[in-house]
């Protein structure tokens, strides 16, 4: 008879107890020969050596069935206490075409040609370039492949950036400190993350530095090993900046570059360094880029028909020049 305290890694404890400790109180009802305790996040317990050790590999995977799937229910930790180590990785190894569980389970995948083009050359190539006009899931893939590959320990960190240029807007009349001028340039990471990670966890991983979403300029006199780099709005880079920023490159990286190149924000005599890293890069091994178009918009329908309506105009304009 032995006793041992289990600290709970890489998951809420609210996640594994369940409401009124509905989970836990499953769990525990598949161990009868052993008294199992919860404290916040330490599980105690008492018994033969050989059935602790028994908990202990049924509780890992549990774990792991959370934070893949996002989701457990008394189904789910039934099925779990009850089947051999095949079935359990066989369990894990379903919905291969899934990019990553988001929030409450729901699956994430690439549901365009072009999106699925993404994820195929990702295994390819360590820098791409996702092309093409909004809506069409280009930094909301991006990212998915990110949280993949965090979660899958393929990196150690994410990293998410863009330019703050002004659209049409000055950051200088903006309310608040830097950060808060900021914040809103980087908000549709933000919401991209939520939908993929649970809030605390979210919180954590950006107060740990495991997910770092900055600003452009942040990136300078950095090398970005065991990472996944994100850049968004990649057309409103300088020639200089996309320089910068490419160099940034360390060991064991992944990089990504979304951009729209029919919504430059640049002032108009500033060359995009997206089209300028495209013109000489195109050719080099290891660098692959991706055009999406209108069949990859997976917003509102009437973005893809707002789309073309000015796609239409801007080709009108362009034949009545002299």
């Amino acid at each position: 008879m032995i006793e041992k305290s289990i600290y709970l890694e890489g998951i809420d404890p609210i996640n594994l107890y369940g409401a009124n400790n509905v989970l836990l109180n499953k769990i525990i009802s598949g161990f009868p020969k052993i008294r199992i305790v919860a404290r916040g996040n330490e599980i105690f317990t008492m018994g033969e050596e050989s059935q602790i050790v028994i908990f202990e590999d049924k509780l890992e995977k549990i774990i792991a069935f959370y934070n893949k799937y996002n989701k457990l229910t008394v189904n789910d930790i039934e099925e779990l206490l009850h089947s051999g180590n095949e079935a359990w990785i066989n369990r894990m190894n379903e919905n291969k075409d899934v990019l990553v569980f988001g929030i409450h389970g729901r699956e994430i995948k690439a549901t365009s040609i072009n999106q699925q083009k993404l994820v195929d050359e990702y295994d390819r190539n360590d820098i791409l370039f996702a092309l093409g006009p909004a809506g069409t899931g280009k930094t909301y893939t991006a990212i998915a492949l990110a949280v993949r590959s965090l979660k899958n320990k393929e990196v150690r960190k994410i990293i998410l950036c863009r330019p703050a240029v002004e659209a049409g807007e000055s950051l200088g009349f903006l309310p608040g400190d830097l950060k808060e001028k900021l914040d809103p340039y980087l908000q549709p990471l933000y919401d991209a993350l939520r939908d993929m990670i649970p809030p605390k966890k979210l919180l954590s991983h950006i107060e740990e530095g495991i997910i770092e979403i900055a600003p452009l300029a942040y990136m300078r006199g950095r090398t970005l090993d065991h990472a996944f780099v994100i850049l968004d709005e990649g057309q409103n880079t300088t020639v200089n900046q996309m320089k910068m920023f490419l160099t940034r490159m360390g060991k064991n990286a992944k990089f990504i570059i979304t951009g729209d190149t029919t919504q430059i924000d640049l002032p108009r005599k500033q060359q995009s360094g997206l089209l300028k890293a495209l013109e000489l890069l195109g050719n080099i091994r290891g660098i692959s880029a991706i055009q999406f178009d209108m069949r990859d918009v997976v917003r509102h329908k009437l973005v893809k028909r707002i789309i073309e309506a000015y796609d239409k105009d801007k080709t009108n304009e362009n034949n009545s020049k002299p």
